[in-house]
């Protein structure tokens, strides 16, 4: 995850540059049920409106997280399908709030109404995010259900009416994008906490609908957007979190905005993209499905790391017996092609390692969803496009008038 909103801070309120370092848990992504009401065109979970045997019982659930607070775990992100499909969520959502986890519902916002919003607001969820790809016929045509937009946000008004903080999460593909100016106007319109920028991944229905992932140019005037956006809501004393998922060359592409833009402060901004040193896959950020099976994060539901009904939690994502997990804990991984190669790995460290598995059978080769040019990532004309991990500082070109 790249917080768009830290890096625009420091432009005005720069803290000092510290080392790299882990938190002492994962956040803990958790699909407790696989059922929707929705069947999205993206969904990771390839969910669908029915019962899907085995998943965890209540009790499963509270002995998972009495394991997941020993190993020190400090986010909890309930999520599905659509948790609130689980009759269980607010017993589950209580004990995690008493244990001490900062936890946040992740729900299509379609379910959300006047009969269990007072329920939601008890519970005491620190965040609830709602997924909005588009505005009207297009969040619809996304989410296959006609009315899906104002069900949506009906309940994020219900939720802040209620002082809850709510964001917006937003997945972009070249269906969608002609939308993502209007969405930023509804969450400064509306009040919205946050906004979640994801780039497509490749997996569940995203894997089958890659095709219509976005195109670079497409991705780089968002990120232009995105970060224009932020700062102005910024300097107008308007404070949102905007931030991104699924693709850590924003980082690096981030850089090379504020080169442009704030070269007096690129230096300072590089220190800070170091320090907080790209994808976290396997490492800071962890994943557990409906059935109890472990991953190293939503993406990469078809490689299990273990099931908790076997094994404690603690015990499967300290094993690096798995290749992968072995892998993506290094840093900065080692990587071939033009990721590999690249000067700013210590950066993005190789971003998502989903799409690159997915098209090329290898998961440490390059990612094919990185938007930067060869020469925004050091590689010059000729020179190899082999494995590389060294790498070397930034240096903005100069601007010519």
């Amino acid at each position: 995850m790249f917080r768009i909103s830290h890096f625009i801070r420091e432009l005005d309120h720069p803290t000092p540059v510290a080392p790299r370092r882990n938190p002492p848990g994962p956040v803990v992504i958790w699909n407790l049920i696989r059922r929707c009401n929705l069947t999205c065109k993206h969904c990771y979970s390839i969910s669908a409106d029915k019962d899907f045997p085995g998943e965890l019982s209540t009790d499963d659930v509270l002995r998972v997280m009495d394991d997941l607070k020993a190993f020190r775990v400090p986010v909890l992100i309930l999520s599905g399908g659509e948790p609130l499909l689980r009759p269980d969520i607010f017993e589950i959502g209580r004990r995690a709030k008493a244990l001490g986890f900062y936890v946040g519902l992740s729900s299509n916002g379609t379910l959300i109404n006047g009969s269990n919003i007072g329920a939601i607001a008890d519970t005491g969820f620190d965040y609830v995010g709602v997924s909005l790809d588009g505005i009207g016929a297009t969040h619809d045509k996304f989410r296959r259900l006609e009315g899906a937009f104002e069900a949506s946000m009906a309940g994020i008004r219900l939720c802040l009416s209620r002082g809850i903080k709510v964001g917006v999460r937003y997945t972009m593909t070249e269906d969608n994008a002609h939308d993502l100016p209007a969405l930023l106007r509804l969450v400064e319109d509306e009040g919205i906490d946050k906004f979640y920028f994801s780039h497509l991944n490749y997996a569940g229905r995203g894997n089958k609908h890659r095709a219509d992932d976005a195109r670079h140019q497409t991705t780089r005037d968002a990120m232009d957007l995105l970060f224009e956006t932020c700062l102005d809501l910024h300097r107008r004393g308007i404070e949102k979190d905007f931030v991104t998922g699924n693709n850590d060359a924003d980082g690096v592409y981030l850089l090379h905005w504020v080169a442009r833009r704030f070269p007096e402060h690129v230096e300072h901004i590089r220190g800070k993209l170091v320090q907080w040193g790209g994808n976290a896959s396997g490492v800071n950020v962890a994943n557990i499905d409906n059935l109890g099976v472990v991953h190293p994060d939503t993406m990469w539901w078809h490689v299990p790391l273990g099931s908790v009904h076997e094994r404690k939690f603690s015990d499967i994502w300290s094993d690096l017996s798995n290749p992968l997990m072995a892998g993506l804990k290094q840093h900065p991984r080692v990587l071939s092609g033009r990721c590999g190669a690249c000067r700013h790995l210590e950066i993005c460290n190789g971003s998502s390692r989903v799409r690159a598995q997915q098209i090329t059978g290898n998961a440490w080769a390059e990612d094919p969803g990185c938007y930067l040019s060869d020469q925004e990532i050091g590689l010059e004309a000729g020179e190899s496009r082999g494995e590389r991990i060294v790498t070397t500082p930034f240096v903005p070109r100069r601007r010519t008038s």
